[in-house]
């Protein structure tokens, strides 16, 4: 594969919140660290023994919601729905991309002694104080990949790309002769989501007619950055072929490729996450979108909030999650939409439940000093800092 050389500015931001990241672990702590070194989790034991409920907390059910990009949505929607079965209050607010604002309001369910929370944010150095602060409190805290948290979810990020990369390659081989331009929309300034576009990189690699045009991560992550970033890359490069990245990112690009009359029904665009808008391009067929890699975000955001609701009630719940990538196909796509819609019935079902889920590890709040504070992945990938064995 021949690539052109990667966006200085990218790199540096990469390694900038590295070090911000390592320097917050630094910061004097005011409780428990929590684990903090690389560590494999056994599986979720659900006969784990119950322990007490947490005291003097309030059975609310908050979301500090980074965006209101679909995926996020979803979460919203399946947590929204975990509140109202278990009885719990259930308060959300917008970050609007700015993680000062998401501490502000994370600091805020503090004061108000909220007992169950889950947040997302642009930048998790910013918030990672004020999560610990949650956990110290007595409180449930769930993140969706960045640390601290007692229950922290990942995709097998190196997994997640592999899948996507392997639907691209099978199109480029079987419609392109092996040959493509490809555009590369990155969050690898997100040093957790890093490894799914390093296997994107390594699997395209292997073709000697694949060259990667641009790989760059858009600022901000949404529909927005990708389509200020597919306009500028289409001065230089007016004619792409592949262009994989988060749905919400593509799904912008594809809108800078529709105004430029630049796409095409043998072009292979292909997202992750499964947002409702990549998932009615692909219906159409007939068009430039092909796949997207789904991560059924009503279905762990309704997990995450039956599990801060055991939390409250004194139970053991997991450490951490797999949320597991399914490639959505016109066999699929129906079941796949009826869980969107109604999570509930995927997670009460353990077949459907675990088609989306996989869980490790035991805590509560009696042992919350062993909550999660390292970037946690079920991939040796991530621990070890080289691809998972084939």
């Amino acid at each position: 594969m021949n690539s052109l050389p990667r966006q200085v500015a990218s790199t540096l931001t990469l390694v900038l919140m590295g070090l911000s990241i390592s320097g917050a672990c630094a910061v004097a702590q005011e409780g428990p660290q929590g684990i903090t070194e690389p560590t494999v989790f056994p599986p979720f034991s659900r006969s784990a023994p119950d322990c007490s409920a947490p005291p003097g907390l309030n059975p609310v059910l908050a979301y500090v919601q980074e965006n209101d990009r679909e995926f996020l949505e979803g979460v919203n929607h399946g947590l929204s729905r975990a509140a109202a079965d278990r009885g719990l209050e259930y308060r959300r607010v917008l970050a609007n991309s700015d993680a000062s604002n998401a501490a502000a309001e994370i600091q805020t369910f503090l004061d108000a002694k909220v007992g169950a929370l889950v947040a997302t944010s642009s930048d998790p150095a910013v918030v990672s104080h004020n999560l610990q602060k949650m956990i110290w409190s007595g409180a449930f805290v769930g993140t969706i990949v960045p640390p601290p948290a007692t229950l922290l979810l990942n995709a097998p990020q190196y997994e997640t790309g592999k899948v996507l990369a392997d639907a691209a390659i099978a199109f480029i081989q079987n419609k392109l002769a092996g040959h493509a331009k490809v555009v590369l929309l990155t969050q690898d300034t997100m040093q957790y989501l890093a490894p799914r576009f390093e296997a994107m990189r390594n699997e395209l690699g292997k073709l000697p007619g694949v060259t990667v045009v641009a790989d760059i991560a858009p600022s901000p992550v949404n529909e927005q950055g990708g389509y200020d970033t597919m306009k500028t890359i289409l001065l230089g490069i007016p004619d792409v072929d592949v262009v994989l990245g988060a749905d919400a990112v593509v799904l912008g690009a594809l809108r800078a490729l529709r105004e430029a009359h630049k796409d095409r029904a043998d072009q292979f665009l292909g997202g992750i996450d499964g947002e409702p808008q990549a998932v009615s391009e692909i219906k159409a067929e007939t068009g430039a979108y092909k796949a997207s890699i789904a991560l059924s975000s009503p279905v762990f955001g309704y997990a995450m909030g039956q599990f801060g609701a055991d939390w409250l009630l004194g139970k053991s719940i997991p450490q951490a999650m797999d949320i597991l990538p399914i490639a959505l196909t016109s066999e699929n796509l129906a079941a796949y939409e009826a869980d969107l819609v109604d999570p509930a019935a995927a997670f009460n079902d353990p077949k459907r439940r675990d088609l989306y889920l996989r869980m490790y590890g035991n805590i509560c709040y009696d042992s919350r000093d062993q909550y999660v504070n390292f970037p946690w992945s079920s991939e040796t990938h991530d621990l070890a800092g080289s691809p998972p064995a084939q």
